[in-house]
C-alpha cells in the first residue's frame, strides 16, 4: 500500500475551540463531534499517520453483541459510520456478522440471544444457512452445527477508512498537525515539540499511552496495555466471506453473548477441550479484506509494559484453531503483526477531567471502532 508523507506541519496561529491529541478513531470521533457543532478543531498526532490500534484491528463494527452503555454508544456510532462512509468515500460492508456454533451449548447461547434481541438483530441459522454465509460450514469435515446472523453489524478496512476520515475532516476545516509530539497538556494549552497550541477545550485521546502524560489517572483506573498477536492468512480455496465471523470463544468475550446462561457451559467445553486457548485469552474471529486476505486472530496479553518478543506457540494456537474453523489442514500466513489497545478492569470507557476544559478519553475495552463515534458526542457536550 503506497503511503505519502504529509507536508511539514505547522501549529494553528489562532486559538481553537477544541484541540485533540491523537488521530486514531477515538481522537477523530471527537473531531467529528466538534466539527458537527461548528467548532474550530485541531488534531495533533505524534506520527505521520495513524499507525496504532485504529488500523491494526479487524475493521469490525461489532454493534449487536454489545450490552449496556457500550450498546448505546455502538448504535449511535453505527449511524455515524454509515454517514461518514458516504461523505468520506470509503467502503463499508453491511454483510453483518455470523456467529458459528459447533456444540449444543454454543447453539444454546445463540438461541437465548435471539430470544432476547429478536429477529431484526439476530437470525438463527441451520448448518446449510450458515454455509451460505460462511462456506467452510458446508464442508463434510466441518463440525459447525449452525449459527446466527447479526445483520446490523458493519465492517470497514481500517487501513482505508481511518485515513479517509482524517481527509474528510481536513476538507471541513479541521487542522491536522502531524509528526508532532505532545509533551504536556495544561488548562487552555497543548504544549508540543513545535510550540504551544492555545485551545478552549482539550481532549487527550492517545489510547494505551495515557500513562505517558497522565500516569496518576492511568494508575487510578488500572490502565494497562493489551497486546494481541494477529495474522493475515491466504483464504483457503480462494473462498469469499462477506460477513465477519465469530466463534464460541467470542461468546465468552462480548457482553450480550456472555450474559446468557449457556455461556458457562461453553466455557466448560473449551476448558475441557483446549485450556491453553483460554490461557492465551483467545477470541477466534476473522474478517476478509477486499483483496481476499483473511485477518485472523486473536490472543490477549495484559501488562503495563510488554517485552518486545512474540511467542510463536501462541501464533500456532491461532493457526491451529483457525485451520479447524476452515476445515483446512493448514493456513498460509501472509503477514503477522502486534495489536495493542488500552485495557482497564474498572471501566470500558475512561473519561477523566484532570483540569477545567480537559478530558482524558480512552476506550479501555478493545471496542473503539465500534463505540468511539457514539462516545465522543457525550464528551464534547460536557466540554461545551
Amino acid at each position: 500500500m503506497a503511503l505519502s508523507t504529509p507536508a511539514s506541519p505547522a501549529l494553528p496561529t489562532q486559538p481553537v475551540d477544541l484541540a485533540v491529541v491523537g488521530a486514531g478513531i477515538v481522537g477523530l470521533a471527537h473531531a467529528v463531534a466538534a466539527a458537527d457543532r461548528g467548532m474550530r478543531v485541531a488534531v495533533v498526532e505524534r506520527d505521520a499517520r495513524a499507525v496504532g490500534a485504529s488500523i491494526r484491528n479487524f475493521g469490525h463494527i461489532c454493534t449487536t453483541p454489545q450490552t449496556g452503555r457500550a450498546l448505546d454508544y455502538a448504535w449511535s456510532a453505527r449511524e455515524k459510520w454509515l454517514r461518514l462512509a458516504e461523505q468520506a468515500g470509503f467502503e463499508i460492508s453491511r454483510a453483518g456478522t455470523v456467529v458459528v456454533a459447533r456444540t449444543a451449548a454454543e447453539l444454546g447461547v445463540l438461541e437465548e440471544f435471539a430470544a432476547e434481541r429478536g429477529t431484526d438483530q439476530v437470525r438463527l441459522l441451520d448448518r446449510a444457512g450458515t454455509a451460505r454465509l460462511f462456506p467452510p460450514a458446508g464442508d463434510p469435515g466441518s463440525d459447525i452445527l449452525g449459527g446466527a446472523h447479526l445483520p446490523l453489524d458493519l465492517r470497514v478496512d481500517p487501513r482505508a477508512a481511518i485515513p479517509a476520515l482524517a481527509a474528510r475532516l481536513a476538507s471541513r476545516g479541521v487542522e491536522f498537525v502531524w509528526n508532532t509530539q505532545v509533551g504536556a497538556v495544561s488548562e487552555g494549552a497543548v504544549h508540543t515539540a513545535r510550540g504551544d497550541l492555545a485551545a478552549t477545550a482539550i481532549v487527550h485521546a492517545a489510547g494505551h499511552d495515557i500513562d505517558r502524560l497522565f500516569p496518576v489517572i492511568a494508575e487510578e483506573h488500572g490502565v494497562r496495555r493489551c497486546r494481541l498477536q494477529m495474522l493475515e492468512v491466504a483464504p483457503p480455496g480462494d473462498i469469499r466471506i462477506e460477513p465477519a465471523i465469530l466463534t464460541g470463544y467470542s461468546m465468552l468475550r462480548y457482553g450480550g453473548l456472555a450474559a446468557t446462561a449457556s455461556a458457562a457451559a461453553v466455557r466448560r467445553e473449551i476448558t475441557d477441550r483446549a485450556p491453553e486457548t483460554l490461557d492465551a485469552v483467545m477470541n477466534l474471529m476473522l474478517t476478509q479484506r477486499p483483496d481476499g486476505s483473511v485477518v485472523l486472530g486473536d490472543t490477549h496479553h495484559y501488562a503495563r509494559t510488554h517485552l518486545p518478543f512474540d511467542e510463536e506457540d501462541i501464533a500456532d494456537l491461532v493457526l491451529r484453531e483457525g485451520a479447524r474453523l476452515f476445515s483446512a489442514s493448514e493456513l498460509s500466513v501472509r503477514r503477522r503483526w502486534r495489536g495493542v489497545y488500552a485495557d482497564s478492569p474498572e471501566t470500558d470507557f475512561l473519561v477523566a477531567a484532570p483540569a477545567t476544559g480537559i478530558r482524558v478519553v480512552s476506550v479501555t475495552s478493545g471496542i473503539g471502532m465500534t463505540t468511539a463515534l457514539g462516545l465522543a458526542p457525550t464528551v464534547v457536550d460536557q466540554l461545551v
